[in-house]
């Protein structure tokens, strides 16, 4: 299982911007499917990017297409989430997640998550 630890998170101000990262071990991290949740209080977790494996298709919630990035650098089993023009209401814990499918079993690991507050 894949080991998943997220840093970048923090206070900003409206307008502002946060590089998230997320490191994993253990595992041959390229073959996983990466993605980015996050869940604000009272809400449910909800799907902000994700990349996949091998070809790095990429999708992106609506409230967020045009202002966040995910990336992935395989050699550093790291993937990233470049967030500009913050919100306020871009406000929330933020979870990476890995998954990979094999022989129809899915194997899904999240991490602990990093706060993000946009605030004046």
């Amino acid at each position: 299982q894949v080991q998943l630890v997220e840093s970048g998170g923090g206070l900003v101000q409206p307008g502002g911007s946060l590089r998230l990262s997320c490191a994993a071990s253990g595992v041959t991290f390229s073959t996983y499917a990466m993605s980015w949740y996050r869940q604000a209080p009272g809400k449910e977790r909800e799907l902000v990017a994700a990349i996949s494996s091998g070809v790095e298709r990429t999708n992106y919630g609506d409230s967020v297409k045009g202002r966040f990035t995910i990336s992935r650098d395989n050699a550093k089993k790291s993937v990233y989430l470049q967030m500009n023009s913050l919100k306020p209401e871009d406000t929330a814990v933020y979870y990476c997640k890995a998954v990979k499918v094999e022989v129809g079993v899915a194997s899904v690991s999240w991490g602990q998550g990093t706060q993000v507050t946009v605030s004046p």
